[in-house]
This record gives C-alpha cells, structure tokens and sequence, in this order.
C-alpha cells in the first residue's frame, strides 16, 4: 500500500475486535507518536476527535462504556466506539476519519443529536453527556451534595467563580475549591473521573489568562463526609468555618476545619467573632481523634488529560507516564493535503517543554509571554478548556 493511500484512508482493515488496554509509556513511543497519528480530523469533527484521544488513548477510567450493558438500539454505537475509535488507536496508534464520521452519522441518525452533528462544530461537553447519559446510561460520574442535603448528579462540572475573587493566575485546586465554596456544594462521593469546564464566557473569551494545572487534586476536604485534619494542630476535625475561606491569617484561599479546641480560639479573636463554624460530618465507625495515630488519609485525583481552545479548533494534552516531562500534544487537524477534495493529517508529538513551567514559580509563570513560551506549552497554560481527572484506585488498568 503507498504512504499516499495510507495517508488518504488510513489502515484498510481499521475495525479491532476484542478488548485492548491503554497505551503504556514504551507503546506511546512506539505506536503513537508522529504524523498520521492519533485520530483523523474530517469536517469540524475536533471537539470529538481530542475529547476521545484523552479519555482512550492512555486511560482506562471511562472503559465502562465500552462494555457496559445497554439497549439493543444504541448496540450500535458502542460496537463502533469499541471497536473503529478505541481500539485501532490503541492497537494500531491511528484512527481514520470515516469511522469517526460512522459515530456521528450513528449519532444523528438515532435522534440522539440534530441534523448538524455531522458537519457542525459542538462542545466536547455536549457529545460527552450525549454517549454517556443519553445513549449509553453511564451512572453520573459526579455527585454533589449542596447545604440542604440534596444531591445533585451530572457527568461534567462547569467551574462557577464570585465576581469578588481575588486569584490572579490560579491552580485548577484553587479554581474548584472557589466553586464549590461559593456555590455551597461539596463532592457526595469520590468520583473515578472528575471532568472540569474552565471558568469562560463562550470559546473566545477566557477569564484568566493563564491556568496552573494541578497535576494532582486533593479533594480530602471537598468531600462532605470525610475524615479531615485541623489546619493549625493537625488533630481530627470537628467544625468547619466557610467564613474562614479567604482568612489570609491561614492562607489566603482553601477550606479551613479545626478541632474543637482551636475552633474556640480562632473565633476568640475580634474579626472572626461573627463567623459561624458548623459540625462536619464523618463517617459512621470513624475512631476519635485520640485513637489514632495518623491524621485522616488524604483523598488524591491524578489528572490525565485537558482539552483546549484557542478560537474555534480543540486540540489535546495527554500525560502518557509518571514524569513531570511525560506529556503527548495532540492535534487532528495538524496539517493538510489539498484543498476541498484533500484530507487532514492528524499529530502526536512529544512536549517534554511543559515540564519546565511546571516547576515555575507563580510568580516567575506570570511573567512568561504566551507568543515566547517553548513549544506547545502556550496552549496547555493559556488555552485550558477542559481538564480530566481520574481516581487511582479505581482504575481497571495498571
């Protein structure tokens, strides 16, 4: 076969059966880095095309989908995503345009979506929620629980910010911990995969110019009955104080619980006479604090994946191994041959630049000029759309 044709319509047989694992870090290198690679954009299709490269290419936390019982009308669909989307691009590092076009007719045609679904631009979110809730009927990844005790169930969180704000350049940590502090909600459970929309007002105008990512996010004390550390002695929580939130006498930002003892203190003082602690839950059974030895465990997230957006084209970051400098930048349009009658050419490639503005400074990322920055690494820090999170003690895969 010439490296024309392959290029035109990838591999010939481009259905997998069966199941495959995730790329591991010797297989990324092997299989999925370079042109051609990844997923063939066709016809405004990047929304999806990087929304499925993070979730599949390199993690397992969403395979439930592929496998997960569902109704016979809707077979279909999840045949095509298994086995024409997930597994050629984790057996083969390629998946050509039509069988991303098969999904969207599939898609439109069911009257899951409208007439547009094969030719318009979406948001990832939309399609998301679409095969997971709609079609598919995962059980909702994210619980919330608000202050009336009511639990609120969706796939995706919108990250929501108080006009009075003070951050500047925040962390994806800071940025939840504000949402959920000033929205009065709390994580019900621990979810497997925690999908976040960046703070933005349509897909050009971005509330911050920059976004720290949060290569872990320690939910400990965003979950509403978890064991929780006092800020200032360490002992078993008792009472937390949301008027404590933006006390810069602990920190500027971040959920502040204390125990009873230094509870009393801190609301001794003048300034924080008014404010008014309330009881935190803990789980049944849980030992006091005199019975044990360790503070409470701490609750962790590893992100994996953030979808981004300049103007009107989605491209992905994906961290493909445990190293600070173990990152894929993948982009489905990244070049093209011919005109209307050509085809895209999609990218992988490797961008160990990342891992140096990482180990910046707030301070010192503040001052890096976008159009300067090294490689792709603008596009990871200023174009954040979508971050993708994952538990890893309930990954299926290793």
């Amino acid at each position: 076969m010439s490296n024309k044709h392959m290029e035109r319509n990838g591999v010939l047989d481009s259905t997998v059966s069966g199941s495959v694992a995730p790329l591991s870090c010797e297989q990324v290198l092997q299989v999925l880095v370079g042109r051609m690679k990844g997923i063939q954009g066709h016809c405004n299709s990047c929304y999806m095309d990087s929304a499925l490269f993070s979730l599949f290419s390199c993690s397992s936390t969403l395979d439930s989908l592929l496998f997960m019982s569902t109704h016979q009308q809707d077979a279909a669909v999840q045949t095509t995503l298994l086995q024409q989307i997930v597994n050629p691009l984790r057996s083969k590092g390629f998946v050509p345009s039509e069988n991303v076009m098969k999904l969207r007719r599939q898609l439109q045609d069911g009257g899951h979506s409208d007439h547009t679904f094969t030719t318009e631009e979406k948001d990832p979110e939309e399609f998301l929620t679409l095969v997971m809730q709609r079609i598919l009927c995962l059980e909702p990844l994210l619980k919330l629980r608000s202050a009336g005790d009511k639990v609120q169930e969706n796939y995706c969180y919108q990250i929501f910010l108080d006009q009075k704000h003070s951050l500047i350049l925040p962390t994806v940590q800071q940025l939840l911990e504000h949402s959920l502090h000033w929205s009065g909600l709390t994580l019900a459970e621990i979810p497997s995969c925690l999908i976040l929309q960046m703070p933005r007002f349509g897909k050009k105008f971005k509330l911050f110019d920059k976004i720290i990512p949060s290569l872990e996010l320690d939910i400990s004390d965003l979950l509403s009955e978890s064991p929780r550390e006092c800020v200032l002695c360490g002992q078993l929580a008792g009472l937390e104080c949301t008027d404590c939130f933006t006390d810069p006498t602990f920190g500027r930002t971040g959920f502040k619980q204390f125990c009873r003892t230094c509870s009393a203190q801190v609301h001794s003082h003048p300034q924080r006479k008014l404010h008014r602690p309330s009881d935190l839950r803990l789980p049944e059974g849980y030992p006091p604090s005199g019975a044990r030895q360790w503070g409470p465990p701490r609750e962790k997230l590893q992100l994996f994946a953030v979808l981004c957006i300049e103007t009107s084209h989605y491209v992905s970051f994906v961290r493909y191994g445990p190293r600070p400098g173990d990152w894929l930048f993948f982009d489905s349009m990244a070049d093209r041959v011919g005109d209307q009658d050509g085809y895209n050419i999609p990218q992988v490639q490797l961008c160990p630049e990342v891992e140096r503005y990482l180990q910046m400074s707030p301070a010192e990322l503040a001052t890096q000029v976008p159009r300067e920055m090294e490689g792709v690494a603008k596009r990871l820090f200023c174009d954040a759309y979508m971050y993708l999170y994952q538990s890893p003690s309930m990954a299926l895969y290793r």
